[in-house]
């Protein structure tokens, strides 16, 4: 096979979750998925997408495992292809008060109700959104699984990652262009440097307020 065909073979794996869906007679099919469930710093953003059934986005797979150029590729693709898509961002403060799980949630049914086409079903890498009024099939790691929620993957992780880099300039000397709110070394010696700035989650630095990061 050339490298066209096994990545038209690996769509259609990954398309297994979606076609199984159809053949229950759901129509619509959303994917979800997040980016930024653990940065110190930044909004956790989710994303949702319907993907259409006629056309294949080939070299969709967990945003994690791709390039970031392959991502903002794929990125231009999905948002011209989809049949709807969605991205929304919860904000450090948010994620303080309802922790980020909750935040999490928040973001992803904000999501679907942003969908200008309602969906059938919801497919979403392992979070279960018990609150929604359609069907929702949490998938441990789908976004290696779904087509659907390896495109919202995509969704959610550009968008973050270009977020983090415009911080980069609002709030210099963080390095959050480099290490997108994640508590890398740099990130830690930049706050004992500079102390915390407006989108830190102060719920996620406690050791930090209390003395014992890099101690």
């Amino acid at each position: 096979m050339n490298r066209t065909e096994l990545m038209i073979e690996k769509y259609a794996r990954m398309s297994k979750f979606e076609d199984e869906a159809r053949n229950s007679g759901f129509l619509q099919i959303a994917g979800i998925d997040e980016a930024g469930r653990g940065p110190l710093a930044g909004p956790v953003v989710a994303a949702a997408c319907i993907l259409p059934d006629d056309y294949m986005i080939l070299g969709l797979d967990d945003s994690k495992k791709l390039s970031a150029s392959k991502r903002e590729v794929l990125f231009e693709e999905i948002i011209r292809h989809s049949i709807s898509y969605s991205i929304v961002r919860m904000e450090p403060v948010i994620i303080d008060r309802i922790n980020i799980l909750e935040a999490t949630k928040k973001a992803m049914m904000q999501c679907i109700s942003e969908l200008h086409i309602k969906p059938d079903i919801v497919l979403v890498d392992a979070v279960d959104l018990k609150q929604i009024a359609m069907s929702c099939k949490p998938i441990i790691k789908g976004d290696a699984l779904s087509n659907s929620i390896a495109a919202a993957s995509i969704l959610a992780k550009v968008y973050r990652d270009k977020l983090m880099c415009e911080y980069d300039t609002v709030f210099p000397g963080y390095g959050f262009s480099q290490h997108k709110g994640y508590g890398t070394a740099q990130h830690y010696a930049a706050l004992k440097a500079l102390g915390v700035c407006s989108i830190h989650r102060h719920s996620f630095l406690k050791s930090f307020f209390s003395g014992d990061v890099g101690n």
